[in-house]
């Protein structure tokens, strides 16, 4: 790829978010200093890290806004950093966007179930990535929700305490685990999440629940939600978002 053919021209807009710390862990130097002037001319205080060590060094002394994270990294890959930096309850909650030339289906699967946020494949046009950089940016703002407040998705309104959903303010009754499908979807509307990790986020880990029983449940919820279940989509061949 020719990062000099690269048309870094985005400009910079009344609504743009500024002031967010942005590390950006690529081993290529044009490639993240091209990234660095760009972030920067949008208002963000991007950050380089050469390697992957180096990404979780820069990333637990100080925790970033969100992470561009190369895929394809000298000695620990960005897979595994991914891995490392969700598995810290000191840096889970950061948002990932992965960065790679490797676009194939297994690929975006692997990055979503190491934790990512988002996935950029390269080349990309500069001004498609700043555009998913403050979407996830936002999404991280205003999308933070505790696990007893009361949720509001569309006509849905899920009460955690209560174990309750209702759908135009009729109740719906749901399984114990159609529930918490329904609200880790909610939880975060637009972020797209694998079987596996719905799996994960509802029964924990090692839970013998194949993506097709994930199949099974989420059907079973759409037709309980009724005209509200097209509220839960389908992102071929990765798994499940709530639409925002």
């Amino acid at each position: 790829m020719d990062p000099g053919s690269w048309d870094f021209t985005a400009r910079k807009g009344p609504d743009i978010m500024s002031g967010e710390r942005i590390l950006i862990v690529e081993d290529e130097e044009d490639i993240a200093e091209l990234l660095e002037y760009n972030l920067q001319r949008q208002g963000y205080e991007p950050s380089i890290a050469g390697t992957g060590e180096d990404g979780l060094n820069q990333s637990r002394e100080s925790i970033p806004d969100l992470i561009l994270l190369d895929l394809m990294l000298p000695g620990m890959s960005g897979l595994e950093v991914c891995r490392r930096l969700k598995g810290d309850p000191a840096t889970e909650k950061i948002p990932i966007i992965m960065l790679t030339a490797k676009g194939e289906e297994e690929d975006v699967i692997a990055g979503f179930d190491a934790g990512a946020d988002d996935y950029v494949t390269k080349p990309f046009r500069p001004k498609v990535l700043l555009a998913r950089v403050k979407a996830v940016l936002r999404r991280g703002a205003s999308r933070k929700v505790r696990q007893e407040d009361v949720l509001e998705i569309g006509d849905i309104t899920i009460h955690p305490g209560r174990h309750q959903v209702t759908v135009a303010k009729q109740p719906v009754e749901l399984t114990r685990t159609e529930f918490r499908i329904l609200h880790f979807l909610a939880s975060r509307p637009g972020w797209v999440f694998t079987r596996s990790q719905i799996v994960r986020s509802v029964h924990g880990d090692d839970y013998p629940v194949t993506g097709r029983s994930v199949d099974v449940q989420v059907a079973a919820l759409r037709r309980k939600l009724g005209e509200s279940g097209h509220m839960i989509l389908t992102v071929r061949g990765i798994g499940y978002k709530m639409g925002d």
